[in-house]
């Protein structure tokens, strides 16, 4: 199971930046954004299981990334996927943590994020 921490850790090293977190109403929204223009290249939120189509309304981290659209509809398939909460579900896509195995593949996923915002 991967968690935020360890997204956070992720990001920090390879791209020394560290989450802020803009929202006195949702103080757990942790945004990741380039320092130079300050575009979003990642948001995690604790949201109710529901908000992603899963039947629960137990809090939940999720990761938010942008991905390349022709992308979208097979990264959907993947196990802990789904279409994009609250987001653009055209070009982002959201990461429930607690069902990924490894941070791997979410390595991926927000390298290549930070490289469709820059």
């Amino acid at each position: 199971m991967v968690n935020r921490s360890d997204v956070f850790d992720f990001v920090q090293e390879t791209y020394d930046i560290k989450p802020d977190y803009p929202w006195k109403t949702y103080a757990n929204y942790a945004v990741l954004r380039h320092e130079k223009n300050g575009k979003w290249f990642g948001l995690i939120m604790d949201i109710t299981k529901d908000k992603i189509g899963l039947d629960s309304e137990e809090k939940t981290d999720v990761l938010n990334v942008k991905v390349r659209k022709e992308f979208v509809g097979s990264l959907r398939k993947e196990e802990g996927i789904y279409p994009a909460y609250h987001m653009n579900k055209l070009n982002w896509v959201s990461i429930h943590l607690a069902e990924m195995k490894s941070i791997h593949p979410i390595k991926d996923l927000i390298a290549e994020s930070f490289e469709l915002t820059i």
